[in-house]
C-alpha cells in the first residue's frame, strides 16, 4: 500500500505512476464497475450492509496455513507508551496475537531510514524484532523495501547511499546487501521463512533505473528491473546453508487486477526471475469488491502455478481517520465496528483458504499495532488496527483460529 501523503506519514500516495497496460495512475485506478454515489455514502452513513449488532460468525471451516500480521512498527509504539492488553490484562502484543491463531509475522526493512515517526526499521531494529518474533514460536516474513522509505507503487526511491551508482555496481550492491541482512539474521538466529524482494513492485525498484510501466514499459526497463530482482534473489540465496528453507515472494498492490497482475508476473516469468510466491495487497475502500479479489486470486494461482497470499490487507473498526482519499467506498459492504472488522477478515481468509489446489497460504494483516499514542502518528488514527483506543485487542483477532 501508498504510505505517503499530505502528512509526514500520511498513508495514500499522491505520485502519478501509471500502470504499464492502462496509463491510469495505479494507486488511484478502479478496476470494478461503479455501483453509485448513492450507495457510496449510504455505507458510511449506515455502517455498511451488515448490521452491527449480527452475532459472530464462526471462523471459517478452511483457514490457510499462514494468518497473521505486519507489526513493524510495534517497538516504537511501545516505546511511545503503547499498551496492549487482552481480557484487560497487559500483555506482549505478539504473545496476544499469537493466543488469537497469528503464527506468522512480517518485517519491514529499510536500507538507512531517518528514524522519524515510524520510519525505524533499520536492520538492528529489525533483528531485535525478528527475535522476538522467534521467541514466541511464529514464522517471519521479512520485506526488504529497498530503500531508505516506504517503497510502494508510487515510490521506489533507490537509497542515498546506492543512488549515483550504475545497474552493474548497483546489481552487485543489491546481492551483496541482500547476502548480509540474510546472514545477520540467521547468526541471530531468526533465519526468515519468506523472504519478499521488493515491496509493492508494480512499477518496478530502484528508480530510475529499475522502473517499469508507463513510458517505461520498455524491454530495456525490463531487463534492468528483473537484473536487480534477480540479485536480490541471489543475495538472499548465497547467505543460506544446506539445510535452510526460505521461500522468495514477489508483491504486487492491485489485489482487484487481474489483468494487472497478469501483466505484471507475465513479464517477470518470462524474464526467468526465480520465486516461490505471490504476494497481493486487498484495501477494499481502494482497490474493489472482494469477488473481484477472489477472481484475481483464482486466476493466479492457476495460471502461474504458485502459492499465493495476500499479504496486506485490513478494514476499519470505527469510522474517522481512514476515509481520506477512498475511491471505492461502495465496496465497503461490511459493517464499520468490531463485529464488520472481524466479518471482514473471515472473509478474506475464506477466499484465500479456498483457491483450487491448496495454492491460497496465507493472510497478512497490516499494521495490528496501530493504536494512537502521545506525540506519534499512526495510520488511520488507530481505526485500522486490530487493538481498540485502550489497546484491547478486538474480535477479528479471532479469526486467525485462536481464542
Amino acid at each position: 500500500m501508498t504510505r505517503r501523503g499530505t502528512g509526514a506519514q500520511g498513508r495514500r500516495g499522491t505520485g502519478a505512476q501509471t500502470h504499464g497496460r492502462t496509463g491510469v495512475p495505479a494507486h488511484r485506478r478502479t478496476v470494478w464497475p461503479c455501483v453509485g454515489v448513492a450507495l457510496s455514502v449510504t455505507v458510511l452513513a449506515a455502517g455498511g450492509c451488515r448490521s452491527s449488532s449480527e452475532p459472530p460468525v464462526d471462523v471459517p471451516a478452511a483457514l490457510p496455513v499462514l494468518r497473521g500480521a505486519d507489526i513493524s512498527a510495534l517497538e516504537r509504539i511501545e516505546q511511545a507508551g503503547g499498551v496492549f492488553r487482552d481480557g484487560g490484562q497487559a500483555g506482549d502484543a505478539i504473545s496476544i496475537l499469537r493466543a488469537h491463531g497469528g503464527n506468522l509475522f512480517r518485517l519491514r526493512l529499510f536500507v538507512n531510514p531517518d528514524h522519524t515517526e515510524v520510519q525505524v526499521n533499520d536492520l538492528d531494529y529489525t533483528v531485535r524484532m525478528a527475535t522476538r518474533i522467534k521467541a514466541a514460536g511464529a514464522k517471519l516474513l521479512l520485506d526488504f523495501h529497498y530503500s531508505d522509505t516506504w517503497a510502494d507503487p508510487g515510490h521506489q526511491t533507490t537509497p542515498a547511499a546506492w543512488a549515483s551508482l550504475g545497474i552493474d555496481s548497483l546489481e552487485r550492491q543489491v546481492e551483496t546487501y541482500s547476502a548480509g541482512v540474510i546472514t545477520r539474521l540467521k547468526q541471530a538466529g531468526a533465519l526468515p521463512d519468506i523472504v519478499q524482494v521488493g515491496n509493492e513492485i508494480d512499477a518496478g525498484i530502484f528508480w530510475p533505473l529499475g522502473r517499469v510501466g508507463g513510458t517505461d514499459d520498455t524491454p530495456l526497463q525490463w531487463s534492468q528491473f528483473t537484473r536487480l530482482l534477480k540479485a536480490g534473489v541471489r543475495g538472499v540465496r548465497s547467505a543460506l546453508g544446506s539445510g535452510d528453507s526460505v521461500r522468495i515472494m514477489l508483491h504486487y498492490s492491485q489485489g482487484v487486477s487481474s489483468g494487472g497482475t497478469q501483466w505484471f508476473f507475465d513479464h517477470v516469468v518470462a524474464s526467468g526471475v526465480p520465486f516461490d510466491l505471490i504476494g497481493l495487497s486487498y484495501y477494499p475502500w481502494w482497490h474493489g469488491p472482494l469477488g473481484y479479489l477472489r477472481d484475481n486470486l483464482q486466476a493466479t494461482a492457476l495460471r502461474f502455478g504458485r502459492d499465493v497470499m495476500v499479504v496486506e490487507t485490513a478494514h476499519p473498526w470505527r469510522a474517522g481517520g481512514w476515509e481520506d482519499g477512498a475511491t471505492a467506498l461502495a465496496a465497503m459492504t461490511w459493517a464499520i465496528s468490531p463485529q464488520g472488522q472481524a466479518q471482514f477478515l473471515r472473509d478474506v481468509l475464506a477466499a484465500v483458504a479456498t483457491l483450487p489446489g491448496g495454492r491460497g497460504i496465507g493472510v497478512v494483516w497490516w499494521y495490528p499495532e496501530a493504536i494512537q499514542v502521545p506525540g506519534l502518528f499512526v495510520w488511520g488514527g488507530g481505526s485500522l488496527a486490530l487493538f481498540d483506543a485502550g489497546g484491547n485487542v478486538l474480535p477479528a483477532a479471532a479469526a486467525f483460529g485462536g481464542n
